[in-house]
């Protein structure tokens, strides 16, 4: 299968399932506008490669492998999606199919040079869907830039799946793997005890994007939702200790 197609499809799946939740052969095959005959031989193909889990009667879902790739292959549409609106002026109406002829062909390198020349921008212009985090083992973006402009190199590569607090339900614990965003509001969350490593648990999410309520070092914190979605975590375990 040409990896172009492979890319296509999981990105599809990543972008129409919610929460992790199946999605349809019929979803799929109206969001690559191909026919549903075709999506089911090639979901076929995927199941016997490991990137999905495939069933006729509940549907499709990414394995932690198809995950993995789906988000590399989102994170760089997005990216260029910014890069196309906010640097070349590019109609929002028209950047994202033309981030989609692009986005196979960027590699990790120049991936990561967008996002530091971008600014380490966190939701893409057309939808306003979040970005994925970068998977360099790396706290923050400040401290990626920082170690940029000292002309260090990042070693090693995440190979957990980081989840934004935001997208937690109550009840769910984690570590705090990777903090997005500039020197003033990563030092903010450092100086409110939200550090890399910290364990953290979810104890409310307020109704209609209201604020999280989080118990994280023996104290309970409020954070906004826009706050909330700059946090990422490793998912330790589904209930509080």
């Amino acid at each position: 299968m040409p990896r172009r197609n492979i890319e296509d499809y999981l990105k599809a799946i990543y972008d129409l399932s919610k929460n992790g939740q199946a999605v349809s052969t019929t979803e799929i095959a109206q969001a690559l506008r191909i026919a549903p005959a075709s999506v089911t031989e090639m979901l076929k193909k995927l199941a016997n490669k490991g990137y999905i889990t495939h069933s006729l009667y509940h549907g499709t879902t990414l394995t932690n492998e198809g995950q993995r790739l789906a988000e590399k292959i989102a994170r760089k549409h997005r990216l260029l999606e910014r890069f196309l609106h906010d640097v070349l002026r590019i109609d929002k109406e028209k950047v994202h199919s033309q981030a989609c002829e692009m986005e196979h062909s960027l590699s990790d390198e120049a991936e990561e040079s967008l996002c530091r020349f971008l600014k380490h921008p966190d939701r893409c212009p057309d939808d306003g869907k979040m970005i994925p985090p970068c998977n360099l083992q790396i706290e923050s973006c400040a401290k990626c830039i920082q170690l940029h402009e000292e002309g260090l190199e990042e070693a090693g590569k995440h190979n957990q799946k980081l989840v934004a607090i935001s997208n937690l339900k109550e009840g769910q614990c984690g570590k705090i793997a990777f903090i997005r965003g500039g020197r003033n509001i990563v030092q903010r969350l450092l100086d409110m005890g939200l550090t890399p490593g910290a364990k953290i648990c979810v104890v409310r999410v307020a109704p209609l994007g209201g604020p999280v309520e989080l118990a994280v070092r023996n104290s309970k914190l409020a954070l906004g939702k826009g706050v909330s979605s700059k946090i990422f975590v490793e998912i330790e375990s589904p209930t509080a200790d």
